[in-house]
This record gives structure tokens, C-alpha cells and sequence, in this order.
């Protein structure tokens, strides 16, 4: 009999935690995982763990799982991304029938989710990429949710996703349609892009403060940062783990200094390349990733460097205060303007206000100021059209100057403070030195350029030898 009404493959972490939360809300559930080598005894585990009144049916067989559904069968796929989606998606096809809706809900490439949801709409099927945010917590108790596709494929799955979502100040779910095809891996995309420059902003924030503080220091002048429109759900993380300790000694100091990463704050990157967008603060923040990952190297070199002998001077608090927060809004106003141009490239008609509206409970990135991003879209189409955020950089801008210039003074490495101080610069200054970049190009390759006060779009070429 076709009993249940959602089916989740993929039971590792996060599919596990989505599956309890939706068997959590009275949904009848079918789960699948493959039995393989080194995942033997995922489904058994994960069916000890479902309580015995949630309605959950687990499968080890694709057919017998796809069968189990109430037609048009709704299927949330959550395992790697990548050729494995693909390899998915031809297994499923012969089992599926007109109208059934599949749901990528892992982090695949926004390029991938466009070729999968055309491919599967010549089969009659609807594809949605779904980003979802929040890790295991989240996905457990409520994730931001950001689905991308066609709009009747989104109005399918919404009672399911809506109710699993984390809700807002005002109990709506966090879970919207996003746009077209692969806008919500975009959007999902751009979030974890956010996500490492805020977690590499917080990173720098330590690491000029324990110069001269404790982690009990730290974590409590951060804690008063917290209680401001500072407060996010990545500061007050912070502050836990500048405070967990095992016996008589801080956990955090026994943690090896490399960093790892899966990829999508890379993409972001690449995304802003292709798009002709600015995303310094992420790039930056890979980057200074990537770099942790040379530690033997940076051990060796770092012999060579003669250290001085003296403590370091304290950094002015309050500055380093108001550059922590001139830094965050250049990192949420690059992402923002990412966004933008995607949604103008792929004609997304992307809503920047309601986008963050989800992304205020439930997501990595949760924050007071992206609560006042929500109002601030409502009325502008850009963060520097807000006046009061304006006012903020103009003012601060001295502020994380004098943060860079302390760090530059101690050798501390400022990559994120560093590309948000720039960024403005170059944003906020008239005459550029592009015009000497223009007269190497028409020198060596003919690629012309435009004169001061002849029309726009007008080009000249100069003979230059």
C-alpha cells in the first residue's frame, strides 16, 4: 500500500536529523539509505532511534521505497553532491511516475541544479535544489530552508517544509520559494559564503585579542558585544568555546590551527567572477583557510622570524569594536549584491528581504542585523542606499583603519578586516587608477578605451608606437 506521504534518502547526519523532524510533525515517512560497505548498519541505526509514534518505514531497497509513496511522491535526496545526484536521479527515473517532485537538499552547485531541473522537466518531473541551513541542530529542530525550481513544484512540497522550518519573530517558517531552477542552491550558496567571512571576521577578532587576553577575557568582552546589535548565533558559538574547557584547560588551545573546508565558499568566489560581482571578504576568508592548511611550512618559517621581546599594547577596544561591525556589513553587502546579479543574469526576480527574512532563525548566519536586513530591502534595493548604514561605514571607517594599521604593527594576519577596509576604499573613491589599466590595454592589445567627457560608450584607440 502507498502509505506514506514523504520519503528521505540519504540518512547521514543531516538527512537523519530532517527525517525525525518531519516524522516529528504527525508526516507519514519512508526512509531509504543503501546498504554498503562502511554503511551497514545506518538504517537499523537510524530506525532504533524514531520514536514509537512517529510513522517512519525504512527501506534498504529503492524500489520497495519509491513504491511506499503516495503519488505525486514527494522524495527529499540528501546525500553528497555531485555525480552521485546524477547517478541517483537515473536509478529513480524508471520507479517515478508524472508529476512526482524529487528534492536535492545538499549543497550541490547552482550550475548543476539549472541542468538537472531542465533535464527532468523534459521527463515530466519536478526538481527543486533546496538549500538548507542550520547542521544537525537545525535540521533537527528547525533549519532555514531555501527551495528553488518552479513555483508549482514549490507549492507541492511547501506544507512539509514549512512545517519542519524554524520560524521568525512573527511564527512564519523560514522556508520561502526562492526562484527558477537552481536560484536556491545559489542562495544557499551565497549564505556559506557569508558564513566563512563572518567565521573568519570572529577568528581574526581572537586572534589580535589573545595577544594580551585569556579566553575567559575574550569571551567575556564578547559577551558584551553580544548584547548589542552585534548578537549572532556565530558570536554567541564563539564565546561558548573561548569557555569550554576539558579538566583544567581550555579545549580550544588544544586544537590544531588548519582549517577545513567543503567547497562552497570557493564557489561563491568563482560565482562572483563569473558574474562580474565583488566578494573580497569570502575569497579572503578561503584563502586564509587554505593557508592554515600549510602548517608544517608556516612552523618552519615562522623560525625566521625574529619575535620581540616586549608584550603587545592592548588594541583600542571600542575601535576594534566598530570595525568588527564596518567589516560584517561590507561582508553582508558583497553577499547581497551577489545575489542581485545572479537574479538579473538568470532572471531570478530574486527577493532580497524576504531571503533574509529566512535567514533570521533557524541558519548559521542568524543575526540582529539580519533581522534589520529584512526592513532595509523592504525599502532599498542596496545596503548603501540605507542612510543609516551609510552613516555607520563613514563613521567607522577610521575605526577599522586604526584596526588594520595595529595589526600590521603586531603581524597579525587581518585577511577579512583587510578586504572589507579596501573594498570601501576603492567603492567610495572617484578617480581609480583603472585608467592607466585601460592605456596598457589598448598599448599591447588594441582593446581601446573611453575618454573623459566624450559619451558613454564611446571608444577610442591610440597609436602608441
Amino acid at each position: 500500500m502507498n502509505t506514506s506521504l514523504f520519503g528521505v534518502i540519504g540518512l547521514g547526519v543531516m538527512g537523519s536529523s530532517l527525517a525525525l523532524n518531519i516524522a516529528e510533525k504527525g508526516y507519514t515517512l519512508s526512509v531509504y539509505n543503501r546498504i554498503s560497505p562502511g554503511e551497514e548498519h545506518i538504517l537499523s541505526n537510524f530506525m532504533e532511534s524514531v520514536n514509537a509514534d512517529m510513522n517512519v518505514k525504512g527501506f534498504d531497497e529503492l524500489e520497495a521505497f519509491v513504491a511506499s509513496l503516495q503519488r505525486p511522491r514527494k522524495i527529499l535526496v540528501m546525500i553528497k553532491a555531485g555525480s552521485a545526484i546524477d547517478n541517483l536521479i537515473e536509478a529513480l527515473l524508471p520507479l517515478l511516475s508524472e508529476g512526482d517532485v524529487i528534492i536535492d537538499g545538499g549543497n550541490s552547485h547552482y550550475l548543476d541544479t539549472n541542468r538537472r531541473s531542465k533535464y527532468l522537466n523534459t521527463k515530466n518531473l519536478h526538481f527543486v535544489g533546496c538549500g538548507v541551513s542550520g547542521g544537525e541542530e537545525g535540521a533537527r529542530k528547525g533549519p532555514s530552508i531555501m527551495p528553488g525550481g518552479n513555483k508549482e513544484s514549490y507549492t507541492i512540497i511547501a506544507p512539509v517544509l514549512e512545517a519542519i522550518a524554524a520560524k521568525d519573530k512573527n511564527n512564519k517558517p523560514c522556508s520561502t520559494y526562492v526562484g527558477k531552477d537552481g536560484a536556491g542552491h545559489f542562495v544557499k550558496m551565497v549564505h556559506n559564503g557569508i558564513e566563512y567571512a563572518e567565521m573568519q571576521l570572529l577568528a581574526e577578532v581572537y586572534s589580535v585579542l589573545s595577544t594580551t587576553k585569556t579566553n575567559a577575557e575574550i569571551a567575556a568582552l564578547l559577551e558584551t558585544w553580544n548584547s548589542t546589535d552585534l548578537s549572532s548565533y556565530l558570536l554567541e558559538i564563539t564565546i561558548n568555546i573561548l569557555k569550554a574547557k576539558e579538566g583544567d584547560s581550555y579545549i580550544l588551545d588544544a586544537i590544531l590551527d588548519k582549517a577545513g573546508n567543503k567547497g562552497t565558499g570557493s564557489w561563491s568566489t568563482k560565482a562572483a567572477f563569473d558574474l562580474g560581482g565583488v566578494n573580497t571578504m569570502m575569497s579572503a576568508a578561503v584563502f586564509a583557510r587554505y593557508i592554515s592548511s600549510f602548517k608544517s611550512k608556516r612552523e618552519q618559517l615562522s623560525k625566521s622570524i625574529e619575535k620581540s621581546a616586549n608584550k603587545a599594547e592592548s588594541i583600542d577596544l571600542m575601535a576594534l569594536e566598530k570595525g568588527y561591525r564596518f567589516a560584517r556589513i561590507m561582508n553582508h553587502f558583497q553577499g547581497f549584491e551577489l545575489m542581485k546579479l545572479a537574479s538579473e543574469e538568470f532572471d531570478w526576480e530574486l527577493n532580497l528581504s524576504e531571503i533574509a527574512r529566512i535567514w533570521t532563525n533557524g541558519c548559521i548566519i542568524r543575526s540582529k542585523f539580519m533581522e534589520r536586513t529584512v526592513d532595509i530591502f523592504k525599502n532599498n534595493k542596496s545596503y548603501l542606499d540605507d542612510k543609516s548604514i551609510l552613516e555607520i561605514l563613514i563613521s567607522d571607517e577610521k575605526n577599522i583603519k586604526d584596526c588594520i594599521i595595529y595589526g600590521v604593527s603586531h603581524r597579525i594576519a587581518f585577511d577579512t578586516f583587510w578586504a572589507a577596509y579596501n573594498h570601501w576604499i576603492a567603492l567610495t573613491t572617484k578617480n581609480l587608477p583603472a585608467n592607466l589599466i585601460q592605456a596598457q590595454r589598448d598599448y599591447f592589445g588594441a582593446h581601446t578605451y573611453e575618454r573623459v567627457g566624450a559619451p558613454e560608450g564611446q571608444f577610442f584607440h591610440t597609436k602608441w608606437y
